[in-house]
């Protein structure tokens, strides 16, 4: 793949970098540090992706393990400022409480719920995070029930 093949590809997914970037940051700075680490570990990475997957698929992998690697490493900010929407991205009041709560959750619940948003199937997900089908399942439902009680609070 050369270089305007894989920056169509990011260009036409670029919104699951954004999520994620979300999810992970709290400041505009820190998403857009976020996003360029991600696509630098894409472009260095490319040569592993072999095409029997979606490269939506293989993508989000890249992205949630660069993410997670780099929020284990960088840990967690101290001051919370409040979210702005991403360039063009206008949330809606609700959508902005959902990613307030999202980012309350563990890293591996983080991941799971951004891809069941994102309509995966439990087997894509299960692909992408390294677990069973059925795994994916009992994992969501114990997402779902805390999302919903951190919702209450």
């Amino acid at each position: 793949m050369n270089e305007t093949q894989f920056l169509q590809l990011i260009g036409q997914h670029q919104g699951i970098i954004h999520k994620i970037c979300r999810l992970y940051r709290d400041t505009k700075e820190d998403r857009e540090d976020l996003f360029q680490e991600i696509v630098f570990q894409l472009w260095k990475s490319i040569g592993s992706y072999s095409g029997t997957a979606a490269f939506s698929t293989w993508m989000y992998k890249v992205a949630l393990s660069t993410a997670i690697a780099a929020y284990r490493k960088r840990g967690p900010t101290i001051v919370y400022p409040e979210v702005l929407p991403d360039r063009a991205e206008v949330l809606d009041e609700r959508g902005g409480e959902l990613f307030e709560v999202l980012r309350k959750l563990k890293d591996d619940e983080k991941a799971i719920i951004t891809l069941y948003l994102e309509e995966l199937s439990y087997k894509e997900i299960g692909e992408i995070i390294g677990i069973s089908e059925s795994n994916v399942g009992v994992r969501l439902s114990r997402i779902k029930a805390k999302v919903q009680q951190l919702f209450k609070k």
